[in-house]
């Protein structure tokens, strides 16, 4: 599975479909310290992130990181904390 990940110079977030959090059981266990936007959920580098990647890897799945950086704020910080399904 391959994600793209948004890092500024404070913080770095994971972009995935909050589809994929429903699906493997975790959507109610993400920090209000992600953030969403329509239908997507990015999260936190700190423990969301983990929380995901220890998940798949419990159901066989390879991850793939893509990273992406810009030396300002993210717009990311502008979007909605995360509140759950």
């Amino acid at each position: 599975m391959k994600f793209n990940i948004y890092a500024d110079p404070g913080h770095a977030w994971c972009k995935v479909p909050r589809s994929l959090l429903v699906k493997y059981g975790i959507a109610d266990k993400v920090s209000s310290y992600s953030y969403q936007r329509g239908d997507s959920v990015y999260l936190e580098e700190d423990c969301d992130l983990g929380l995901l990647i220890t998940t798949l890897r419990a159901w066989g799945k390879k991850v793939e990181f893509k990273e992406f950086h810009t030396n300002k704020s993210s717009k990311i910080r502008s979007y909605s904390s995360y509140k759950g399904v």
